[in-house]
């Protein structure tokens, strides 16, 4: 990629495929982005790219890619395929592309305690990477996994179906109170009715809901 392009790409601004940073960050935060691209249909992260898209560049690509390599290397679970390419800004300083594919492993995590490799996903949301529900989770468990889906659509499912087409949306916890299930039971249903192509899933910030889903 040339320096005009890049120029052209950060011109878009940051988005669900497109995150700018200065230099490579802690690696909780950089392993945050790269799997919240992994999980969420990919992305570009651009180092050496102000919030505002100023190309400044990084003076040392080496110092920084290696940094990159160590964070991921150790926080991401598990492992995520990424490549990197450098666009000279200068004589002496470059922007580092790191391209991260959709990811059919996903999800994807980071690793916050290392004893037990515990930690949270994290999908990508507009602008920004936000931790991932128990639903989205489960959701892309599932996604290349084949298999089929198996439902009754009895008395609560109608129940969901009649409330959808009078208010147009619901959350997990929404779904609960209406219902005679608990969040778990709801959290189940609304992930096997969007698997079955019943429901479809958004994420916002402040959440997901479900909507019912049309053919286009």
């Amino acid at each position: 990629m040339t320096l005009q392009e890049i120029k052209r790409l950060v011109a878009r601004g940051e988005g669900r495929h497109l995150e700018f940073k200065r230099r490579v960050p802690e690696p909780e935060r950089v392993a945050k982005e790269v799997v919240a691209f992994a999980n969420s249909g990919g992305g570009r992260l651009l180092i050496g790219v102000d919030d505002d898209g100023g190309i400044v560049g990084v003076r040392d690509s080496e110092e920084e890619e290696f940094a990159l390599r160590t964070a991921l290397g150790m926080n991401c679970r598990p492992s995520v395929r990424w490549v990197t390419e450098r666009i000279a800004v200068t004589s002496r300083r470059d922007v580092i592309m790191v391209t991260v594919p959709d990811s059919p492993r996903k999800p994807h995590f980071i690793v916050v305690n290392v004893e037990d490799g515990s930690g949270p996903a994290y999908v990508r949301i507009e602008d920004m990477s936000v931790e991932a529900s128990p639903e989205s989770i489960a959701l892309m468990q599932t996604e290349y996994s084949g298999d089929g889906v198996q439902f009754e659509f009895g008395e609560t499912e109608l129940l969901l179906m009649r409330y959808l087409e009078q208010y147009g949306r619901v959350t997990v916890d929404g779904f609960a109170q209406i219902s005679s299930l608990n969040r778990e039971e709801a959290s189940k249903l609304l992930v096997t009715l969007t698997r079955a192509g019943v429901l479809d899933q958004h994420r916002e910030a402040r959440g997901d809901f479900y909507m019912i889903h049309y053919d286009s």
